[in-house]
């Protein structure tokens, strides 16, 4: 892009507070975009800001011709309604795809999204790459959040995949779990998933990522899913740290760059 039209991607990211987890995050995201060269602006608001003063920086950036995404940053601090700032984003520069449009026309069949969420764009990229096949296959989503597990159930359906989505409500967990042949895990406890819950040659994708104290002053990341029993059983698997984590970022710079493209006109927009 820079050499054929002399123009680079931009990226805005919001961010509320001071929690050290957000900040982590975000230093990861800038490094990622510095290293492929799409330009970044960072605005910081304080823990207690109001709500106006948050929609009215999203709102700016809508209107901003040079900057191409916005993320913001969660979770919000509680007085904030994390929904209606995200509403607020412009859709097609929602890149991390939570905007209910781009939510919404992922579930609807034969629409596009401008952008699909990143971590669950990953996920199915992750398969696609590695020649696994989803059509007619049994899948268990382990999780029903609205930024992996929910979308994610979305598109395995797009790619014509059976689909069974765990939660906390579902019984038998292990006994669907034994059934599948490819098993999401999005639900925040870590190791949840053993090795019984799984079949032999099952392709496993980890999403969790949960801080485990093991000593006074460290911490260890752990998956959703126990690697070392799981490991042994299936065809392939997602270790933690350093599975998930590194994909979902790329995707998150692959939908900057589509938006980029979009605005300079080296795509057609979505119907």
């Amino acid at each position: 892009m820079k050499s054929g039209i002399g123009k680079f991607p931009r990226l805005a990211v919001v961010l509320v507070g001071d929690r050290r987890d957000s900040h982590t995050f975000i230093q990861v995201k800038l490094k990622a975009c510095d290293q492929v060269g799409i330009e970044t602006v960072v605005v910081q608001l304080p823990k207690k800001c109001t709500e106006s003063e948050l929609l009215d920086v999203v709102s700016s950036y809508n209107d901003k011709t040079d900057v191409h995404g916005i993320i913001l940053q969660l979770p919000l601090p509680q007085h904030l309604d994390e929904e209606k700032i995200i509403n607020v984003v412009s859709p097609e520069k929602d890149v991390d795809g939570f905007h209910p449009s781009n939510i919404g026309n992922l579930v609807i069949r034969g629409r596009k999204p401008f952008f699909v969420p990143c971590a669950p764009k990953g996920c199915i990229e992750l398969l696609l790459k590695h020649g696994v096949e989803i059509k007619g296959k049994r899948a268990v989503i382990i999780g029903r959040s609205k930024i992996a597990g929910l979308p994610t159930s979305f598109l395995l359906q797009r790619h014509h995949a059976t689909v069974s989505m765990l939660h906390a409500y579902t019984k038998n967990p292990e006994q669907i779990t034994c059934e599948a042949d490819i098993v999401v895990a999005d639900v925040g406890i870590p190791n949840i998933v053993r090795g019984n819950w799984l079949k032999k040659g099952v392709v496993v994708i980890d999403m969790g990522a949960n801080q485990v104290k093991v000593m006074t002053s460290f911490f260890s990341i752990l998956g959703d899913v126990c690697f070392e029993e799981a490991v042994k059983v299936a065809s392939a698997i997602t270790p933690v740290p350093g599975g998930m984590g590194p994909v979902t970022i790329s995707m998150l710079l692959s939908n900057t760059l589509d938006s980029a493209k979009r605005a300079f006109g080296m795509i057609r927009n979505f119907e």
